[in-house]
């Protein structure tokens, strides 16, 4: 016997069998009967923005309470706010509650949002950001530099997610030269963080790796909150090996990323960056061989240019000989006529310096003799007898010193005076010094 779906409002054998859209409708309205236009006050999680404009995300117990409601904004009410949410927002929000038929899910419709300040999550995000910050862990001097040519990669992610997967998948079709190593640690929950601090000192301590890739899916501020967590950002800031974090989608942001020495948007991106294409090295190695092929061709071709100079004039010994003989030759004429030349110089010298003298010796005598000359007159001006010819005396105290002041004079005392023309003999018979004396 086959089961006959009735509606709901018609009585069948003494009970009522409701079919499954019969019943959500019938819940639908009692919902917009009893729940007309309510208001309520939460934390955003899970927010997105559809291409039509629409908005869907979950609104979370602002007190930390277990309860979630799953709520739609539609495009004509969503382009009324004035401010942007986001995952972590504390709002209010206001609208009607709804049943969604196709999945028989509770949904509010909210008609208009408010912002009640931020979310508790969120809030805590900020403060930790500031504090760290000011530490220096996200300072741009501080991060590493990525090998170029990563021979070996390290995964910290899940292995039961996605992430590992498009990691491994970008790899193997961007850089299958490079090796994975897989650190794995749960990435969600409350074992996750001490985990993923141990995944990093693993793969520190065992070195086997060029760098370290942290990765996981996208999910909300809560899903996500591991890698907000202040142990697992330090040790990525501490990490010896570089650290490419890619938390979640391109919107997501962690403070791990702001840590790691670069972030990337997804998994797939991380991966990406951490290693250069294969083909693209494989693009350079081919102008590096070219470059060195055409190098070494213009060098040999140098060298072969160079061998046959050589060669040719090791052909013709005959002709360097000669060409050597030649050069003796001229540097014995060159020897030879060397003395006789130097010889005839050195005389033509003497000849030129014999004339110069003789030139020379006439006039020097004759300015020898006039100085002489002139000396001869100015001895003769000061010569003492002509002096005594104009009709001075001189007198001396008869021992041949002379008298020349009146102060050593004293009546009786004899001098002798000599004149032009002979010498008398005198006795001072007074002393009279001058008024000037």
């Amino acid at each position: 016997m086959g089961l006959r779906v009735i509606d709901g409002r018609e009585p069948a054998s003494g009970r009522r069998l409701w079919g499954v859209a019969g019943l959500l409708e019938a819940l639908g309205q009692s919902l917009a009967e009893r729940f007309s236009v309510v208001a309520v006050g939460g934390e955003i999680a899970g927010f997105t923005r559809a291409a039509s404009g629409h908005c869907y995300f979950t609104l979370k117990d602002a007190d930390g309470q277990a309860a979630s409601l799953r709520c739609a904004m539609f495009r004509r009410a969503a382009s009324l706010l004035d401010f942007a949410p986001g995952d972590g927002a504390l709002v209010e929000v206001r609208g009607r509650l709804a049943l969604y038929e196709p999945r028989g899910e509770l949904q509010f419709v909210v008609e208009a949002m408010r912002r009640a300040g931020a979310g508790t999550l969120y809030e805590q995000f900020l403060k930790l950001r500031a504090r760290l910050a000011a530490e220096g862990l996200f300072d741009p001097g501080v991060k590493r530099e990525l090998p170029p040519y990563p021979t070996r990669l390290g995964v910290i992610t899940s292995t039961a997610g996605a992430a590992l997967h498009d990691v491994l998948t970008a790899l193997a079709r961007r850089a299958p030269q490079v090796g994975v190593v897989v650190y794995p640690s749960p990435v969600q929950g409350a074992d996750a963080p001490p985990a993923l601090v141990q995944a990093l000192r693993i793969a520190n301590e065992r070195a086997e790796v060029d760098a370290l890739l942290l990765v996981r899916g996208g999910g909300s501020l809560e899903d996500l909150w591991a890698f907000n967590d202040e142990r697992v950002v330090r040790a990525v800031a501490g990490s010896a090996l570089p650290v490419i974090c890619g938390v979640g989608h391109e919107t997501d942001v962690t403070l791990c990323d702001l840590a790691a020495d670069l972030r990337a948007p997804t998994p797939t991106a991380a991966a990406e960056l951490a290693a250069p294409a294969r083909e693209a090295l494989l693009g350079e190695l081919d102008r590096l061989e070219r470059g060195l092929g055409l190098h070494l061709e213009r060098r040999l071709q140098g060298l072969a240019q160079r061998l046959d100079r050589l060669a040719l004039r090791l052909s013709r010994p005959s002709e360097l000989l000669a060409r050597q003989r030649r050069a003796l030759a001229l540097l014995a004429q060159r020897a030879a006529a060397a003395p006789v030349r130097r010889l005839e110089l050195q005389r033509q010298r003497l000849d030129h310096l014999q004339q110069r003298l003789l030139r020379a010796a006439p006039a020097l005598l004759r300015t020898r003799q006039a100085r002489l000359d002139s000396l001869g007159a100015r001895l003769q001006a000061l010569d003492p007898a002509h002096v005594l010819a104009r009709g001075y005396a001189w007198l001396d105290d008869g021992q041949g010193g002379a008298v020349t002041s009146v102060q050593g004079l004293r009546p009786g005392d004899m001098v002798r005076a000599v004149l032009a023309d002979g010498t008398a003999r005198l006795q001072v018979s007074e002393v009279v010094p001058s008024s000037q004396g």
